[in-house]
C-alpha cells in the first residue's frame, strides 16, 4: 500500500523507452530531450547498466517517464543481466523509440516485432547521422522504413533541431493511442451523489490518503460528482443524516462485508480495488477468472502477485487477508505463494490462479503484459477486490467498471 507523491504519479505517465545496442547514443538522446545530464554518457560499451528512469513533461504528450536501457546486444556475464533489466523495462512501454546505429538490423527488426506484436507504437531513430554523409542518411532511412513500417528520423544528441525533429515524431506516434478510461469510468455522470468508505486502520499511511483515494475523489470531482468521504465507523452515522442515498458507494475491499450489509438498496457499491482492475487490468477477464476459485483443491496453487513492496503489516491484505479466506473455503494446504515487485514469473502455467492486486503503483501497459502472460498459458487471473467480493458471495452485485 502506497501513499500518492507530489505530482502525477510515476503510474499514470506514459512511458518511453530507449532501445538499442551498446554505445547507439540513447543516454546521449535522452540527455539532450531532459536538458539535463541524467544519464552517464560513455564511450565505453556497457555504460548503462540498470535502467533509468526520468520524470518530465513534453507537451503533446503530458507527463511521461523516459526509460534509459541497457544495450541489447550486451552477451557478457552482467550483460545478460543487463539485457533482462532492458526486457522489463520493455513490459512497461508505451511509446518505443528504437534506435539504428548499424547495418545489422536483425536485433532490432526483432524487438520492433516486439511492439508491434502488443501494439505498443514505435519511433525509429538513425542514431549519430552527422557521422555519415548525407546521401548515406537518407538511403539507410528509407530501408528501415519500408522494412519495418516506422517511421524513422535522423538525430543526433549534438543538433538541437534534430531533437526537436525527434520530439514531433513522438508525440505524432502516441496520438490516439492514449486511453480515455478514467478510474470511475462508465460508472457515474455529473450530479451523481458518490459515497467513498476509506478505513482508517494501522494499514493506512499516517495522515495520508493512499493513491486510489485520492485518485478516485479527483475522478469524482473531474465528473462534477457530489462527493462524500467517510471511515467504516461514520458509514451508518452518515447514511442516517442523508435524504438520499448515495449513488454509488465505494469502499476499500477489505470491508467489503460490512458495507455491502449497510448499503442502501438505491445504491449501487464497488471499490478501490474493482476501479483499478477496470483503470490498470482487464476486468472482464478478472470477472470471468474469479470462477477459478471454486475449481480449486487442496492441492492447487495460487500467486498473489502485488506491483509494490512495501513492509507486511501484521493484517496485510494480499499476505495474511485474502490467503486465509482461499484457506477458509478451499483448505489449509492450499498452496499460497507471494510475490511483490516486478518479480513475476515468466512462465505462469505453474498456477491454477493468479490474484493480481489493483496495480496502482504500475502503468496499464505493465499489469496487461502481467495478464497476457497469464492468457498464453490459459491460467485464470483476477484481483484482490474482486476476489473478496467472490469469497464474499456478492460479486453479482458489485458494480464494475465497463471493460474494453
Amino acid at each position: 500500500m502506497n501513499s500518492i507523491a507530489n505530482g502525477a504519479s510515476s503510474a499514470n505517465r506514459t512511458h518511453i523507452g530507449f532501445f538499442g545496442r551498446m554505445n547507439a547514443g540513447k543516454s546521449s538522446l535522452i540527455n539532450a530531450l531532459t536538458k539535463q545530464p541524467i544519464a552517464i554518457v560513455s564511450n565505453t560499451p556497457g555504460t548503462t547498466t540498470d535502467v533509468v528512469k526520468k520524470p518530465m513533461e513534453i507537451h503533446g504528450i503530458g507527463a511521461c517517464t523516459l526509460l534509459d536501457t541497457a544495450g541489447f546486444d550486451d552477451e557478457s556475464e552482467l550483460g545478460r543481466q543487463r539485457v533482462e533489466a532492458t526486457r522489463k523495462a520493455a513490459e512497461e512501454t508505451d511509446l518505443a523509440v528504437i534506435l539504428f546505429y548499424d547495418k545489422d538490423d536483425t536485433e532490432e527488426k526483432n524487438w520492433i516485432k516486439y511492439f508491434k506484436d502488443r501494439h505498443i507504437p514505435c519511433v525509429g531513430v538513425f542514431s549519430k547521422y552527422d557521422l555519415c554523409s548525407h546521401e548515406e542518411v537518407q538511403e539507410r532511412i528509407t530501408e528501415i522504413e519500408k522494412e519495418f513500417g516506422i517511421a524513422v528520423v535522423p538525430c543526433s544528441a549534438e543538433d538541437a533541431d534534430s531533437i526537436e525533429e525527434l520530439k514531433q515524431a513522438m508525440i505524432h506516434a502516441v496520438q490516439g493511442t492514449k486511453t480515455k478510461r478514467t478510474v470511475l469510468y462508465g460508472l457515474v455522470h455529473a450530479g451523481d451523489f458518490v459515497m467513498l468508505v476509506m478505513p482508517q486502520d494501522p494499514q493506512a499511511p499516517e495522515g495520508r490518503l493512499i493513491q486510489p483515494e485520492v485518485q478516485t475523489i479527483r475522478d469524482s470531482l473531474d465528473k462534477e460528482c457530489i462527493t462524500i468521504c467517510v471511515t467504516l465507523d461514520g458509514l451508518k452515522p452518515a447514511l442516517a443524516q442523508m435524504k438520499k442515498a448515495p449513488d454509488l458507494i465505494v469502499t476499500d475491499s477489505q470491508a467489503f462485508a460490512t458495507v455491502h450489509e449497510a448499503c442502501p438498496k438505491e445504491s449501487r457499491l464497488t471499490s478501490f480495488s474493482v476501479l483499478f482492475a477496470g483503470l490498470k487490468g482487464d476486468i472482464n477477464y478478472y470477472a470471468e477468472s474469479a470462477k477459478a476459485i471454486d475449481k480449486l483443491t487442496p492441492d492447487s496453487k495460487v500467486l498473489i502477485a502485488e506491483c509494490c513492496t512495501h513492509a507486511p503489516m501484521e493484517e496485510d491484505i494480499g499476505r495474511v487477508k485474502i490467503p486465509r479466506l482461499l484457506r477458509r473455503k478451499i483448505g489449509e494446504g492450499l498452496q499460497i505463494d507471494v510475490k511483490a515487485g516486478v518479480d513475476f514469473p515468466e512462465d505462469a502455467s505453474d498456477y491454477d490462479l493468479i490474484i493480481q492486486c489493483g496495480g496502482c503503483m504500475f502503468n496499464r501497459r505493465y499489469v496487461m503484459s502481467r495478464i497476457d502472460k497469464a492468457k498464453e498459458k490459459h491460467v485464470p487471473m483476477t484481483n484482490y477486490g474482486i476476489t473478496i467480493a467472490y469469497l464474499n458471495g456478492i460479486l453479482k452485485e458489485i458494480s464494475l467498471p465497463e471493460g474494453e
